[in-house]
């Protein structure tokens, strides 16, 4: 059962971040179905990591179509990106010392913080790049 269900609603605008934000969906809904499948623990650390290192690609393309674009809330947009980073591999790495609790807690925040930031920040960055795209 999928913890997110990708939406019209949810798209941005910009073919590429939905496309993108579409993947992170995906990888969010993969750790949901095996955590709740109670999967070995390497195959829990192998969806984090894909989901930590596809986190980190997206934001910098994200942030590569603000820059190029001029887009005024760059850097406010990039602090919001990093704090979730840091915020991702401390838990990551709370996991990988044995915290097992960790998955189940991070799961219900990930949806509220991917879902609250594409249908804000991300929707009113799409609107901007689509205005001001090169």
């Amino acid at each position: 059962m999928s913890l997110i269900d990708w939406n019209d609603a949810l798209s941005v605008g910009v073919e590429e971040i939905d496309d993108d934000h579409q993947r992170l969906v995906e990888i969010v809904n993969q750790l949901n179905d095996a955590i709740a499948a109670k999967h070995q623990q390497d195959v829990i650390e192998t969806i984090l990591q894909e989901l930590l290192e596809y986190t980190v690609w997206h934001f910098r393309h994200e942030e590569r179509l603000m820059q190029a674009s001029g887009d005024p809330s760059f850097m406010q947009h990039k602090q919001a990106h990093d704090t979730l980073t840091e915020q991702v591999k401390a838990a990551q790495q709370r996991y990988l010392d044995g915290d097992a609790t960790v998955a189940d807690t991070m799961l219900p925040f990930l949806k509220d913080w991917l879902i609250n930031h594409i249908l804000g920040t991300d929707k009113t960055t799409g609107q901007y790049l689509a205005k001001n795209a090169e």
